[in-house]
């Protein structure tokens, strides 16, 4: 295994789960694996998907997880659309670095997904598409805050399979138009897993970007930057390598 640190980047979805190895770089080092998030969605079973998931993935060093909620440190306060009642208070890094013997590091899986992609320089923003709706916004590439709009309803993946795609894409042209005027961002991008099925033509300082972001983003969460969000965080450390 190289000096350079290789990051496990995990991202929790509420169909999907998704994992892979990541450079230093934010370069995948291997296809990303997939497996259906279990339903229901308690922790023990949602921790049980990852381990199986990542098995023989091969080594790495520390664990970055985009996770479809509110996160502070490193306990869960929302999770809508896994059931916030089961993962109010979850310490998800302690659970997991007991798991792998990692260093783990977690934040909303729309704000991992713009460290993917935001360029810089000025106020950008990114909006996830998937079973919810996510929203992030970021200065000069640096995380700023993660926005709970409350759109899972209105052009999350139940409204399009209600809806029917035209419809569907109507709704999301307004909340693009609005996302623009609430933030005042330069550019923004849209991401999550149903960016692929638009079709309808957006605003000229929109940007529709790779469901990879989601991966490779989390590793951005151990830039020095994110240590002081981290402090509290504690470290775990392990010297050999995990296979």
């Amino acid at each position: 295994m190289s000096e350079a640190p290789v990051t496990l980047t995990i991202d929790i979805g509420g169909t999907k789960l998704k994992a892979s190895r990541v450079d230093g770089n934010g370069q995948l080092l291997c296809a990303p694996v997939i497996a259906s998030t279990p339903r229901p969605s308690p922790p023990e079973c949602v921790l049980r998907a990852i381990r199986d998931m990542v098995a023989g993935i091969g080594d790495f060093h520390r664990i970055s997880v985009g996770f479809p909620g509110v996160v502070r440190g490193a306990r869960v306060v929302t999770a809508p659309n896994l059931g916030t009642p089961v993962w109010a208070e979850f310490d998800l890094v302690e659970a997991l670095s007991g798991a792998f013997g990692r260093p783990v590091r977690v934040l909303n899986d729309a704000a991992v997904q713009g460290l993917g992609v935001v360029r810089g320089p000025g106020l950008e923003a990114v909006v996830t598409l998937g079973t919810g709706v996510g929203c992030a916004v970021y200065r000069d590439r640096e995380w700023l805050l993660h926005l709970e709009l409350g759109l899972d309803s209105y052009v999350g993946n139940e409204a399009l399979n209600t809806l029917g795609l035209e419809a569907w894409s109507q709704r999301l042209l307004k909340t693009v138009t609005d996302v623009l005027r609430l933030t005042a961002c330069e550019r923004l991008y849209v991401g999550g897993g149903n960016a692929r099925k638009v079709s309808i033509e957006l605003p000229k300082n929109v940007e529709l970007v790779s469901n990879t972001a989601g991966l490779t983003g989390g590793v951005r969460l151990w830039e020095p930057a994110f240590d002081r969000h981290f402090a509290s965080v504690p470290a775990v450390e392990r010297t050999t390598p995990l296979v």
